[in-house]
């Protein structure tokens, strides 16, 4: 039988953390920059459950460290979304390069 090995999930996070990486870097879009970011986290979580799984064994440090990430991600969701939605107000836009706030 097939087994899966911790490998395979670092790999399936070191991608997932490259494509938000890139999303990070090359997207002007807000709405994909606050997604981008989203993955990011989503594979820093991979990567907790993965070792937590195949390091600790029984204990749940990794869980409870994922839980952490998710109420993170969670509320810089919610102020990014907020911030978002009052910068698109303003400036009837979501383009990254408009947003010269704090430009002299």
């Amino acid at each position: 039988m097939f087994e899966i090995t911790l490998q395979y999930y670092l790999v399936l996070a070191s991608l997932l953390f490259c494509i938000g990486v890139w999303g990070l870097i090359n997207s002007r879009n807000a709405v994909r920059v606050l997604m981008s970011i989203e993955l990011m986290l989503n594979a820093v979580n991979i990567n907790l459950m993965a070792f937590s799984a195949f390091i600790d064994g029984q204990l749940i440090r990794g869980q409870v460290f994922s839980v952490f990430v998710i109420t993170v991600a969670a509320a810089e969701a919610a102020v990014g979304l907020a911030i978002l939605l009052s910068l698109y107000r303003n400036r009837v836009t979501v383009d990254m390069e408009s947003f010269n706030l704090l430009r002299w």
